[in-house]
């Protein structure tokens, strides 16, 4: 996936601000944050959405919530609360078709997520 811009961060063709990398994850500042702490976090295998995500996937869609955690401990908002979101598709949001985890945090962020 040549032309994934996240495929093209994990091969570290196109610099990013990390805070978590390991052999499956990577985590890293989003370029427009929606919150004082927004992070994206992604897997270094290309998954172009959750929807494609199968069986064999299991093991890193539970590594990226457990990134997201460690994400927000790092940073120091996980004890006020933080909230995670996977965008599928474009009726969802999905801007770039790479699986990825919207971790947002450091501001009361109210109940809903539609106004």
């Amino acid at each position: 996936m040549e032309e994934c811009i996240f495929c093209q961060i994990i091969k570290g063709d196109l610099p990013s601000k990390k805070v978590l990398e390991n052999e499956r994850v990577v985590a890293f500042w989003d370029i427009h944050p929606q919150a004082p702490f927004h992070i994206l976090v992604i897997p270094k295998k290309h998954i172009s959405s959750l929807v494609e995500a199968n069986e064999d996937d299991k093991e890193i869609l539970g590594e990226l919530f457990l990134a997201a955690n460690k994400v927000a401990k790092i940073l120091g908002f996980q004890e006020n609360g933080f909230r995670v979101i996977v965008n599928v598709g474009a009726d969802g949001g999905m801007i770039i078709n790479h699986l990825h985890l919207h971790v947002l945090g450091g501001k009361y962020l109210g109940s809903k997520l539609i106004k």
